[in-house]
């Protein structure tokens, strides 16, 4: 809990520094620190126990670690390696499963794989994977989704690793996904970032399923982003997360997005309603 609210961060990457292809320093995105380094291990790995206090300390009741398959850009950092943290407390810490078509083939088998081991959703990182998100190979993995009830996570918003392929971020691309599952649930990370925040909040309140989820985007600035669109519309359709590391704090831009919420059940939805809805968990008294 937050200042009383329960707290849901559905975006984060622990990552096992062997498998990072990036820099240190351009990782945490200028955010290195002490106490973040200090919860890494001697081989590298984030150490479960102390990423279950750190995640305790920030309030957060339920976090998502995020695997990524994306080697020509961030790296490998496969499911199994989010199994530990997972393990070290379940009821606080989730995990998504990931696919990339150019290295899962059927996508289907391995994504039944990685549900198997426990996957509460799917992400899809077309601009570090190198593919659009309507790739027809992707469409076995989305009807799992939607018949299984399981969110897919897009990214949609610019990257500035080396090798991204930012024209993969439009969610334009998503017209495709959205028209041919019905009732499939989308989680728009990042909130098209870039140049498509205008696209990402047009989908979000035009169809009951697509979602603006808030990691990397910096709390102060959320309402000149969407400058365009009912603020208080578009609020009850937004999903808390951070991108951690590469940010200030968990509680930090939590209690941002709170504030900028017209009312304490609008916040209550941004921070965890929303979260527990299209994710289907449950913050554990």
């Amino acid at each position: 809990m937050l200042d009383g609210r329960p707290l849901i961060d559905v975006h984060l990457h622990p990552a096992r520094l062997p498998g990072l292809k990036l820099p240190w320093d351009e990782w945490v995105q200028g955010f290195d620190r002490p106490a973040l380094r200090a919860l890494y291990d001697k081989d590298g790995s984030v150490e479960p126990a102390a990423f279950d206090a750190h995640l305790a300390a920030e309030g957060v009741d339920i976090a998502v670690v995020l695997a990524e398959y994306s080697p020509k850009v961030t790296g490998w950092q496969t499911v199994e390696d989010m199994l530990p943290l997972a393990a070290a407390n379940p009821d606080r810490i989730k995990f998504a499963a990931n696919i990339n078509p150019h290295l899962h083939h059927p996508v289907a088998d391995e994504l039944e794989r990685q549900l198997a081991l426990g996957a509460i959703a799917l992400k899809v990182h077309p601009v570090h994977g190198g593919f659009p998100a309507h790739e027809r190979a992707l469409y076995p993995a989305y009807e799992i989704c939607r018949a299984a009830g399981i969110p897919v996570v897009v990214h949609c918003g610019t990257s500035t690793f080396p090798g991204a392929l930012n024209q993969f971020a439009d969610p334009i691309l998503l017209d495709d996904v959205l028209r041919d599952f019905p009732g499939l649930d989308v989680v728009l990370a990042h909130g098209g970032r870039g140049w498509w925040y205008d696209a990402a909040a047009f989908l979000a309140l035009s169809n009951d399923h697509v979602w603006i989820e808030l990691s990397g985007l910096p709390p102060s600035r959320l309402p000149t982003y969407y400058a365009r669109h009912n603020w208080n519309r578009l609020t009850r359709r937004m999903i808390f997360g951070t991108d951690w590391p590469g940010i200030p704090g968990i509680a930090e831009n939590a209690r941002a997005v709170a504030a900028l919420c017209s009312d304490e059940e609008t916040a209550g939805l941004v921070l965890a309603g929303n979260a527990a809805q299209v994710y289907k968990v449950k913050v554990v008294s």
